[in-house]
């Protein structure tokens, strides 16, 4: 498995906030077990407690994308910086969850985590995945939605890097939206020349006389 697999984590917590539509669906513990995904050994830590720090992180996760977003490159390492100093793992060779057609381990690099609580454990892996992105793919594959007023993450693993919303749906509303947006500003022109015409005959019409 591979390292940056892990900078999932990251965005599916930044993306349990809506900030422009006022959205939370991080409430409870159950909503945190969410997030680990088939991780239920690591998500059965998790406690009231957890809720509270869990936004904390989220927080700064979101911070990170809002500077890479901004091309703030330095801006954006310094703060995924702070996390993993604050919540460190541990690289390991793992097998237990892959075998090869003869039933042999297939060997990947696991991060283990030891934390005194869920957040720790989750911000821990969540921000190791990220740097993983981030140094593997450049700054600029972190972003956030330009289609208004969606500001989810994404990770961009486009060819080009030209990915700029974070699904299909909301590249569909923001392309119906410029469309419909050119059809105003076009009927808009031909009204406005519509209406300067007939008094550029008036006057010419006056000058004749």
């Amino acid at each position: 498995m591979e390292l940056a697999y892990y900078s999932d984590y990251a965005v599916r917590l930044v993306n349990t906030e809506e900030p422009a539509r006022n959205k939370d669906s991080l409430t409870s513990v159950d909503s945190i077990r969410e997030l680990f995904g088939p991780s239920a050994q690591a998500a059965r830590r998790a406690t009231d407690a957890d809720v509270t720090r869990f936004r904390s992180v989220r927080g700064r996760l979101r911070a990170v994308f809002t500077a890479a977003d901004a091309g703030d490159e330095t801006g954006a390492v310094d703060l995924l910086n702070s996390l993993l100093l604050e919540f460190p793992v541990s690289p390991q060779i793992s097998g237990h969850d892959f075998r090869d057609d003869d039933g042999r381990p297939k060997w990947h690099m696991h991060l283990a985590d030891h934390p005194s609580n869920a957040t720790a454990g989750y911000a821990a892996i969540a921000a190791m995945g990220l740097a993983f992105h981030l140094t593997e793919y450049g700054v600029d594959r972190l972003g956030l939605c330009q289609a208004p007023p969606c500001r989810n993450a994404y990770l961009d693993t486009s060819t080009n890097r030209s990915r700029r919303y974070c699904s299909d749906r909301c590249a569909t509303r923001a392309n119906v939206a410029a469309y419909r947006a050119r059809k105003r500003l076009e009927t808009e022109r031909s009204q406005s020349t519509g209406r300067s015409a007939p008094n550029i005959q008036e006057a010419s019409a006056r000058g004749d006389r």
